[in-house]
């Protein structure tokens, strides 16, 4: 696990009606602040990396399909500078994920349906100044492959 990361098993509250399930609240052990709440559509297959932030933390639930989420500490000093982490999530595992200032991150919707990611990050997006760093996803800088991988 990369230092700073969290990942919280959200649970579902299931009736006859349907499902609720909570992301966040402001009495969780997780939550900063609020910034603002949005949600991605990602087409099968796509990749979204990657990039970091100087400001604000990031707060991940996928509420639709299944993506895979990596992340990989470039962070000087950190206890794990050089790591690199997966999460699946979405609705095989409903988890919120805390992606910390400064750590690289991206995604890739798997299966064969659009996923629905869901950012609540501590701060609003100001397109002024954009708190987005970036590199390309295939960049040699970090060491990571998007294909499947076969263990």
């Amino acid at each position: 696990m990369i230092e700073g990361v969290v990942v919280k098993q959200l649970n579902g509250h299931a009736d006859e009606r349907g499902c609720l399930t909570e992301i966040m609240r402001s009495d969780d052990d997780v939550f900063v602040k609020f910034g603002q709440i949005y949600v991605s559509m990602n087409y099968p297959g796509v990749i979204r990396a990657w990039h970091y932030h100087k400001k604000q933390d990031d707060f991940w639930a996928v509420v639709k399909g299944m993506v895979k989420a990596v992340l990989f500490d470039g962070r000087e000093g950190s206890p794990t500078f050089g790591k690199v982490q997966e999460v699946f999530m979405g609705e095989q595992n409903p988890v919120l994920l805390k992606i910390p200032v400064g750590v690289m991150h991206g995604y890739k919707t798997t299966g064969m349906e659009p996923s629905y990611l869901l950012n609540l990050p501590t701060e609003a997006y100001d397109p002024a100044n954009p708190d987005e760093y970036r590199l390309p996803y295939n960049t040699d800088e970090i060491p990571y492959d998007w294909d499947i991988q076969f263990k």
